[in-house]
């Protein structure tokens, strides 16, 4: 199973901390649970520390989507998640299993 989550360095006490990836995103903001000084999340930003969360995360994202998408489409269906059968008509996966 891939990890889902990036590290972040805050800029005021130097402490890391541990952020989902999918949330880390441009204005996103966050506090420190050490100093509880609020991070702003952006692609530009001034920080080296946040550039390399958000860098990290962008690739966490593309890892997460990639292994997604690998996945067959059966065990996607024995998950439980619904979607669309070969004869067009809506089903969830245990109409589809009968």
């Amino acid at each position: 199973m891939l990890d889902d989550s990036v590290q972040v360095r805050c800029r005021r006490c130097r402490g890391v901390f541990r952020d989902r990836a999918r949330r880390l995103q441009n204005g996103y903001s966050r506090q420190c649970p050490t100093c509880e000084v609020v991070l702003f999340f952006d692609e530009d930003s001034p920080e080296q520390s946040i550039r390399r969360a958000m860098r990290s995360a962008r690739q966490v994202r593309a890892a997460l989507r990639e292994a997604e998408m690998e996945q067959p489409r059966r065990k996607r269906v024995l998950r439980g998640e619904r979607g669309y059968n070969r004869r067009g008509s809506y089903e969830t996966a245990s109409e589809e299993a009968d």
